[in-house]
């Protein structure tokens, strides 16, 4: 018993002692810390790199004097000495964001390009001007820093157009360079020259406006089909020369093909005028088929709209006899039921006419550029197809204020209806990447009403990517559609 006690006091001696050496430290590192992270967060390190190295190097040395137990005189000296120097990192970054906005921007706008990974040389380029700018700004020198910053956003608007031009023109380039290696101008020339024109018209269109990047995308698809297309071609042609095949043999293969596809379609051609007239064949037989398709399609509609309409008819003649059958039964009942059901349809009468009349004193509010109304049952919808951002971006610009004050007015005509900020993108981008910038986007929504009105409950918000669309995403005017964000309320009517 005696030996448990002592176990159990040593438990708590080493307990209460950790918790003591954990508040000491508190003590000790917060202010320091919290002055660290609003550095890193003012991007101090780009700012003010000489102060902000200077200010890791006590914070650290403080660290290694707190875990090996020196004096608490030498780890305050240390972090005083650190406090001081993130201070000034703090004071040089907000001289560092009105002077460096463009080059943070183009930074950014790079990295979000993934120009670390695909334009390496470029990237470090103006990484290295931006830590010079840096060190010119703490030494007091605002134009040599304005000048150090310019060369770093050229570097990095470049490193950001070459990282455009790799994603998109990577496969396509690829291919043509194995073209290059196998020699396939000897066999398919027309061919490779065509994939080499259409990549260079697509590094033509990104250096133009790297941001409306939907045409150069179909296009380096196509540079990518064709260069595919010219290598079959040369190892094609390359086959039927060792395998001695004559002009004759060749042209016999094109016409067996051709004939595979007329036998599907029941069609016996002959080649006695050459492919053309096999080919027009083909054509003509496969538009009767598509006519006649439609045709079917639409007496099939028919049909099943007539056959839902009658079935609508017997089942409303069954309520019908229903009814009657019971009110046969007990006639005082029905009576009052029937009294019952008048004042309910009446109130509903009277909360659907305040409902339009609610839903009419907004819909004024927009103009057909800025937002669309859709109902979805009792559900309202607005969709702010005014509400835009950048490419990538989830920031609300300031011209976009009076139309998210129009917004407040509607949302504030339906007092505790729930009220969810939907975010929608276009397929172009990868779905982890969509799904997350309609979050983002949907949430900057949401947290500027709720900062800018006062709503109970609160604003929620839902990102859905590409999963939702409500046009097609295979045209630049589908997916400006898709590209969207809409305001879903719940009204809560009495």
């Amino acid at each position: 018993m005696k030996l448990f006690k002592i176990v159990l006091i040593l438990i708590l001696v080493l307990v209460t002692g950790g918790f003591a050496q954990e508040q000491l430290r508190s003590q000790l590192f917060t202010t320091v810390e919290e002055l660290l992270n609003k550095a890193r967060a003012q991007n101090g390190e780009l700012f003010a790199p000489s102060n902000f190295s200077k200010a890791m190097k006590y914070y650290a040395e403080a660290n290694d004097y707190y875990e090996r137990g020196k004096s608490l005189e030498d780890i305050r000296e240390s972090i005083k000495n650190g406090e001081a120097y993130f201070t000034k990192v703090l004071d040089l970054c907000k001289l560092g964001d009105a002077t460096f906005s463009s080059v943070t921007a183009a930074r950014t706008d790079a990295d979000s390009a993934g120009a670390r990974k695909h334009a390496t040389e470029l990237w470090e380029k103006g990484e290295k001007y931006f830590q010079s700018a840096g060190e010119e700004l703490e030494s007091g020198s605002l134009a040599n820093a304005k000048e150090e910053g310019k060369k770093a956003e050229e570097s990095y608007r470049s490193a950001e157009l070459e990282a455009i031009k790799a994603n998109y023109l990577s496969p396509a380039r690829e291919l043509l360079n194995r073209a290059d290696e196998m020699d396939v101008v000897k066999n398919a020339q027309k061919t490779l020259q065509n994939a080499w024109r259409v990549a260079r018209q697509v590094e033509g269109m990104l250096k133009g406006n790297r941001y409306d990047t939907d045409e150069a995308r179909q296009l380096a698809q196509e540079a990518k089909i064709e260069a595919a297309h010219s290598i079959h071609l040369h190892r094609t042609i390359e086959q039927y020369k060792i395998d001695e095949k004559s002009l004759e043999d060749i042209i016999l293969i094109a016409e067996g093909e051709i004939k595979k596809i007329a036998v599907s379609l029941g069609l016996n051609v002959h080649f006695d005028n050459g492919l053309t007239g096999a080919v027009i064949e083909i054509q003509n037989a496969l538009k009767e088929r598509d006519s006649k398709s439609a045709g079917d399609a639409e007496a099939s509609r028919l049909a099943n709209e007539t056959i839902k309409q009658k079935n609508a008819e017997i089942e409303n003649l069954k309520k019908q006899n229903d009814l009657m059958v019971r009110r046969l039964g007990t006639l005082s009942d029905a009576e009052k039921k029937l009294q019952d059901e008048g004042k309910e349809l009446q109130r509903k009468l009277a909360l659907k006419h305040e409902q339009e009349e609610t839903v009419k004193s907004f819909l004024s509010l927009f103009t057909e550029q800025e937002a669309n109304i859709v109902r979805e049952g009792d559900n309202i919808i607005i969709r702010m197809y005014g509400l835009t951002f950048g490419v990538a971006k989830s920031s609300i610009e300031s011209e976009f204020y009076p139309l998210l004050a129009k917004l407040q007015q509607a949302i504030r005509k339906f007092p505790s209806s729930q009220v969810t900020i939907e975010g929608h993108t276009d397929s172009q981008g990868s779905d982890d990447a969509n799904q997350t910038l309609s979050e983002k986007r949907a949430n900057a929504i949401a947290e500027y009403l709720m900062a800018n009105m006062s709503v109970d409950p609160p604003i929620m918000s839902q990102g859905y990517g590409e999963s939702r669309p409500i046009a097609s995403n295979d045209t630049p005017e589908g997916r400006t559609k898709n590209r969207r964000i809409d305001v879903v309320i719940v009204p809560q009517w009495k």
